[in-house]
């Protein structure tokens, strides 16, 4: 039999500037989507099954429950998905909608394919961005046409559920894809409206105060560049400690995030002037406020190898680290491809990874296949 399948492309991200400060009201960050991928198959199936064959899970099997997801297995690897699930199955019940039993399979590109170690490119954010617009996708049709925003909405919820906290902007990126210009939601707003609205679909459907998602269009001779510093990092504790700070020492707390604003707010000038310099001058500006936050609250966001990295760029053009730091990826802006080269062998010379990385202009990508075989057999031979 030979029937209708779906392969769900989500890009990562990497954060370019307004890191910590996005968590705040009225903050702005930039973050773009790369060309690596989270993609997710979805097919028609007797019982519902989940493979995730990078994490050893093969079939598991589940159900829902009275109040949650019900695996086969217990695995806190899977509580992302778990918290997806449930979001996207209260969704389509509140639209009436039945959902069909499916075999979903996911892959990832977004750690390091040899080792595992992770790059720190929102594996968790895009996984969830997956899932629901799998499922949306599968059970869309002549009542239901899934918006972005709407894959965006119920990604943040399904998140949130799981973490607790976020600004979405990882979610954003994977969502829409390309260049974006982020303010958030506030976290605390989403999860008092769950408790107040029950209706999730009402949730969806309501503006979030706050949240501004608008595109963007980089200067035409920017080159960015993306280091790996061999050292994975955690997000959580980072923020935690910054939280700390912030609760003991407002007024310098306020300083950064003046700083961080005025940084995002000259590369966003830059951006729209079409001016390269700029861009690589307010890149600089927002590492000296990186730099000053980690001074005074005691953490270390840049390390060793980041701040090898960003001097490195510095010598051509600019760089920082990316998102949280404590590890993971740096950035840098260079102008053309003969300076992005010179940058990429000092780096390796330095025993920094220059990984082969370029804004991806899709967010979530669907293509439809007609499947004669398993999604198994598919998803080995393409």
């Amino acid at each position: 039999m030979t029937y209708s399948s779906y392969r769900v492309k989500v890009p990562g991200k990497l954060l370019i500037a307004g890191e910590y400060a996005i968590l705040e009201p009225n903050q702005k960050a930039v973050v773009i989507a790369i060309d690596r991928y989270i993609s997710a198959y979805i097919e028609p199936s007797h019982q519902n099954l989940l493979s995730l064959p990078q994490l050893g899970f093969d079939q598991v099997t589940w159900k829902m429950g009275t109040e949650k997801v019900q695996f086969n297995v217990t695995d806190p690897k899977l509580q992302f998905i778990e918290n997806s699930l449930a979001v996207i199955n209260q969704y389509l019940s509140e639209k009436s909608i039945d959902i069909q039993p499916f075999h979903l399979t996911i892959k990832s590109e977004l750690d390091d394919q040899e080792t595992g170690r992770k790059y720190g490119l929102g594996s968790s954010a895009a996984v969830v961005v997956a899932v629901i617009s799998a499922i949306l996708t599968l059970h869309s049709g002549q009542k239901f046409f899934p918006s972005f925003e709407d894959v965006f909405k119920l990604s943040a919820i399904a998140h949130l559920k799981t973490q607790k906290n976020g600004s979405g902007v990882d979610i954003a990126a994977s969502t829409f894809g390309g260049w974006l210009c982020y303010s958030s939601f506030q976290p605390e707003w989403v999860l008092n409206q769950l408790q107040q609205i029950k209706v999730l679909s009402e949730l969806v459907e309501k503006p979030w105060p706050n949240l501004s998602i608008i595109p963007l269009t980089a200067p035409t001779q920017l080159q960015l560049c993306v280091g790996w510093t061999g050292k994975a990092a955690s997000t959580g504790p980072m923020i935690e400690k910054v939280q700390h700070f912030r609760s003991s020492n407002l007024e310098s707390y306020k300083q950064f995030l003046t700083n961080t604003s005025a940084a995002v707010d000259n590369l966003l000038k830059s951006f729209e002037l079409n001016d390269c310099d700029g861009a690589i001058s307010s890149l600089t500006q927002s590492r000296q406020s990186l730099r000053m936050l980690s001074e005074k609250a005691g953490i270390t966001i840049e390390t060793d190898q980041l701040k090898a990295l960003s001097q490195l760029a510095e010598k051509i053009g600019s760089g920082k680290s990316s998102g949280a730091g404590g590890g993971d990826c740096g950035i840098a802006f260079v102008k053309g491809e003969s300076e992005k080269e010179e940058l990429q062998i000092a780096w390796k010379n330095a025993g920094i990874l220059p990984l082969k990385l370029a804004v991806s202009k899709d967010g979530v990508n669907v293509t439809e296949y007609n499947c004669e075989m398993s999604v198994n057999e598919y998803y080995c031979n393409v």
